[in-house]
């Protein structure tokens, strides 16, 4: 493990704790419901890091890249199975600020270390460029959209769709370039050195834990854009 490593575990981790705790209290009617959720995103946690230590989803002694493929998608499919099937996380979802949905997505601005990996020649291109880029747009978006949003200003409800739209996209398009760049059978784009780096501490973290849960919120959001977007508790909350 490299300095850069090691400095990417630590704001990795950070950036998880940061979105770990925003999520826990909006779905928490109270202490014991938070701290419970809590509990459960951190086991989640640690079961990213140990498919990271025994590289079980490295494609020389693990699954390759279906198996990241299904580490990605699975959490999303539970999650939103859980938020639209308990009704008290439900309700919760029903009345969560808009405006913190979007900042939490402020921790993307750390796509810059897919830029500094590429550099170093440790991911290849298009994913780490496409992926590192679409994730600062993104995360440097989020603060003035969730102000906008916030206020209530004019139009926020179509800058709000907009980058809704931008950010899920771009967690789509990274985790597909980094499949197809994987190596394993699903693997299409052949630049060296392979993206085979995201199976391992602590880059796994990013497509095995927080890439679900952004993404999750972004489906969140547009639950809360259309879905239900005339739901009179809602705004009596704040978005």
């Amino acid at each position: 493990m490299t300095d850069f490593d090691v400095i990417g575990a630590v704001e990795l981790t950070m950036s998880a704790a940061i979105i770990v705790a925003a999520l826990s209290v909006l779905a928490g009617h109270n202490t014991g419901e938070r701290l419970r959720y809590s509990a459960i995103l951190c086991g989640w946690f640690v079961i990213v890091v140990i498919l990271a230590v025994t590289r079980a989803l490295g494609y020389e002694h693990g699954t390759g890249a279906p198996g990241l493929g299904i580490a990605v998608v699975a959490p999303v499919v539970l999650m939103w199975v859980g938020l639209m099937g308990v009704r008290p996380l439900r309700s919760a979802l029903d009345v969560a600020p808009l405006s913190v949905l979007v900042g939490v997505h402020i921790v993307r601005v750390l796509g810059v270390s897919f830029l500094i990996l590429e550099a170093r020649d440790r991911l290849p291109a298009p994913f780490a460029p496409v992926a590192g880029w679409g994730d600062i747009v993104a995360g440097l978006a989020a603060a003035p959209v969730a102000w906008f949003v916030y206020r209530r200003a004019k139009g926020w409800r179509a800058a709000l769709s907009v980058w809704n739209t931008f950010g899920l996209a771009d967690l789509v398009v990274a985790v597909s370039l980094g499949v197809l760049s994987s190596p394993g059978p699903l693997r299409r784009i052949f630049a060296e050195p392979g993206a085979g780096l995201m199976t391992r501490l602590p880059w796994l973290l990013i497509p095995g834990f927080l890439v679900p849960l952004l993404v999750t919120v972004h489906l969140a959001i547009f639950y809360r854009l259309y879905a239900r977007a005339g739901i009179p508790h809602a705004s009596a909350v704040g978005v």
